[in-house]
């Protein structure tokens, strides 16, 4: 299973902001980490739609986190950024055409792993992944 690069950025971002008091510009966090700015900013957008973090726009702006970081569960804020979880086709009953559907194992052996992928993250808070770095202020 791989995560979208959505996913990976929210991490990132909340990991980054994670340590840190003051307000922080998108910017800084793009550079830090040597991506896109338009990415960043739009899953800025939806981290703080969820209530992830606090936006401050303006002169003197920028963002930072809303909750603590061991109030933030990483298996929550994975379901929330990932778009489904259809890991095959037959996970999809709108759109699967498998003729074996029902007739092989495929499909619950990967239910199970998924579940048992999901139930991992559930037990790690930001607080737990936020890597001891000093980022730039």
């Amino acid at each position: 299973m791989k995560l979208t690069l959505y996913s990976d950025y929210s991490l990132r971002v909340l990991m980054y902001l994670a340590p840190q008091s003051q307000l922080t510009q998108i910017d800084e966090i793009a550079r830090f980490y040597n991506i896109s700015k338009n990415h960043l900013t739009k899953v800025v957008h939806n981290l703080a739609l969820e209530g992830y973090i606090l936006s401050v726009r303006g002169r003197g702006g920028g963002i930072k986190l809303n909750k603590k970081p061991e109030d933030i569960n990483i298996g929550e804020l994975v379901r929330k950024t990932e778009e489904h979880f259809n890991l095959v086709e037959c996970f999809n009953p709108e759109t699967n055409t498998c003729p074996i559907i029902g007739k092989c194992g495929l499909q619950s052996v990967l239910g199970q792993a998924l579940f048992a992928y999901l139930n991992v993250l559930d037990q790690y808070t930001l607080k737990d992944i936020t890597p001891q770095i000093k980022t730039p202020v």
